[in-house]
């Protein structure tokens, strides 16, 4: 089907919609409707293919083409948000509530103000709420998200020096666990494997099933194996370059091998088989 996508902040990642026929380029601004009410976008990439049925949600239509009404009005809520921004969070402080603001967003007809927040518990914000709907006189909506979601509206660089991955392109949060980073030999140390919003690292994600076939087809430490120069035990093995040291019974001095030159025998510990991610 035909999408294009459309981005609302510069450091926002983009969205899908369907273009409904109309000629649509790069640059160009457009009207949509999304969960938060209609707004303007910019599109960063014009009219392109993607598989039907690729993506979970539908892909709504986009209404019309921006005019230069439109424009100036998203550009001056923009500028107003960082104000609006900047009256909450004195609220919360005269309030003492328990919540750190993240972000503010208008939508294109002001007719409707979200605030993001980031709370560890339930926060009763009935009368922040009021003092707010008197100061901008417009319909105001206090939405909790997580952690995650406050790294995916800010942005920022992650410990490999590239944007965040879930504010770049990353659809869905993918789940990810400590296993994970076990089966990747990773250091289990907290400060190492965890993102800048303080979970797992997404990219732990990403080799998990190359990972966990190469787990699969190399013996473990403490197996015994056939080498071309008899058999011995594995000390140490690098799934990824494909090598095992090994200490042969008539020899004290470990050698290592391809793991393709040694055939497993026994002992150890061994992965379960898993299927080739490039056979799929």
């Amino acid at each position: 089907m035909k999408v294009i996508s459309v981005k609302f902040k510069e450091s926002g990642r983009s969205y899908y919609f369907d273009p409904a026929g109309l000629t649509v380029k790069d640059g160009d601004y457009v009207i949509v409707e999304t969960a938060r009410g209609v707004e303007c976008g910019e599109v960063v990439r014009g009219v392109h293919d993607i598989p039907s049925g690729s993506f979970p949600r539908e892909i709504k239509p986009v209404i019309r083409m921006a005019d230069g009404i439109d424009i100036r009005r998203m550009r001056q809520n923009r500028a107003d948000e960082k104000t609006a921004f900047d009256l909450c969070e004195k609220h919360i402080a005269a309030h003492k509530l328990d919540m750190k603001l993240v972000d503010a967003e208008y939508t294109l007809d002001r007719s409707k103000l979200v605030f993001y927040f980031t709370a560890d518990n339930r926060v009763d914000f009935r009368d922040l709420v009021k003092d707010l709907a008197g100061q901008f006189h417009t319909r105001i909506e206090l939405r909790q998200i997580g952690v995650r979601d406050e790294s995916t509206m800010l942005g920022g660089l992650g410990v490999c020096g590239q944007p965040f991955c879930c504010s770049r392109f990353l659809k869905n949060f993918q789940p990810v666990s400590i296993k994970m980073a076990k089966e990747q030999g990773l250091s289990l140390n907290p400060a190492k494997i965890s993102g800048a919003c303080g979970r797992l690292m997404c990219c732990l994600a990403y080799e998990q099933k190359s990972y966990e076939y190469l787990n699969s087809i190399t013996p473990g430490p403490g197996s015994v194996v056939r080498t071309p120069d008899g058999e011995g035990t594995v000390i140490e093995a690098n799934v990824v370059a494909g090598t095992l040291k090994v200490r042969c019974v008539e020899s004290l001095t470990p050698k290592t091998y391809k793991r393709s030159e040694c055939v497993y025998l026994r002992g150890g510990r061994r992965a379960p088989a898993a299927p080739d991610p490039e056979a799929e």
